[in-house]
């Protein structure tokens, strides 16, 4: 095909481009790429967060870790300017969302509620899993203490867990209980409970605690050791029937209901923690500004107060590093138990 372009450099016909077009559509293109290069470090460097940001949680609505997850969403979007969603992904005791959140990029803008199941007991309970618990997350800050409370219908005739473990034993393997599944704090401190007793029951691991605990209000299961997040307000309106509490001391919001402890069992001391994790990688000023707003939030004293009101006892760690201990530190311990109670996941 002949040349469109003359010698003269005169278009042979009109509407062809000549050299100055081209020459103006290059320098044009070389503008936009220079803007694009420049924009590049800016838009890196916008202040976090600089959109929504997902909080996953292993659990149901209505469990301890969904309230203190919706809690600290909110005071954390008061306090950055965008929006804390928190997104629900239960079952296998929060390890379907613990795999989210190993997966997941770690901008930043997808957090996750880490707690003793998740991250301390499951990785000893489930073969398989499809995260390491020891590698995959980031620590960012201790967030709450959750006391359990030993719970029953009002209906039942037991006055104390003395007397309800006396008809347990009475009965071996004729009662059953709740957990909020297999290998959660809820059932490895019942079994530990259990054990120290000497009774024997039949275990019926749920998905949550509202199922749980509304299946022992119809009568359906006998008891559930479960957070006093979850429970305190069915006790408080007598849905409940508290037998004893899991710490070493009383609570404040039920000071009538004695600890294991004080009922035979000295130095019974067992609980859960949660906390704010994010997914490895994560770079160290969002991880570390995440965990000074994370402790500013329970330094607010209408916090402390509304989660202790919930049954939840504040506890922080002054940084990243001191959570990543501790975590290491349950992984550990919360395995012994594991192993010394053989869990399975098929239990």
């Amino acid at each position: 095909m002949r040349n469109a372009i003359t010698r003269g450099g005169t278009p042979s016909a009109p509407g062809t481009a000549g050299p100055s077009s081209w020459r103006r559509a290059a320098l044009a293109a070389l503008l936009a790429a220079a803007a694009w290069t420049a924009a590049g470090p800016a838009r890196a460097q916008d202040p976090y967060p600089a959109r929504p940001v997902t909080i996953l949680v292993g659990f149901p609505p209505g469990t301890a870790t969904d309230t203190v997850a919706r809690m600290l969403g909110d005071r954390l979007a008061q306090r950055l300017g965008q929006q804390f969603i928190v997104e629900n992904k239960p079952g296998a005791g929060g390890s379907i969302a613990a795999g989210l959140g190993a997966r997941a990029r770690p901008d930043g803008y997808t957090l996750m509620i880490g707690a003793s199941a998740p991250q301390a007991i499951n990785p000893h309970v489930y073969p398989n899993l499809n995260y390491d618990a020891r590698k995959d997350f980031a620590p960012i800050g201790l967030l709450t203490w959750l006391p359990y409370l030993f719970v029953v219908d009002p209906d039942n005739p037991a006055r104390n867990l003395n007397e309800f473990l006396a008809a347990v034993k009475a009965k071996p393997d004729q009662y059953t209980y709740a957990t909020t599944g297999v290998g959660t704090t809820s059932h490895l401190v019942t079994s530990v409970l259990l054990s120290k007793a000497g009774a024997r029951m039949i275990h019926v691991p749920y998905k949550g605690s509202s199922q749980a605990q509304t299946d022992i209000v119809g009568g359906r299961t006998y008891a559930t050791f479960d957070t006093m997040v979850s429970s305190l307000a069915l006790v408080k309106a007598g849905r409940l029937k508290a037998l004893a509490v899991s710490t070493p001391e009383r609570v404040a919001s039920l000071p009538d209901v004695p600890t294991v402890a004080e009922q035979g069992f000295p130095g019974f001391d067992m609980g859960a923690w949660l906390g704010l994790i994010a997914p490895a990688g994560i770079a160290p000023p969002i991880q570390e500004k995440l965990a000074a707003e994370v402790n500013a939030v329970l330094a607010d004293p209408a916090v402390r107060d509304k989660l202790a009101d919930l049954g939840a006892q504040v506890r922080t760690t002054a940084s990243p590093a001191e959570f990543g201990a501790l975590m290491k530190t349950e992984y550990e311990s919360w395995g012994k138990v594991v192993r010394d109670f053989k869990v399975k996941a098929t239990d």
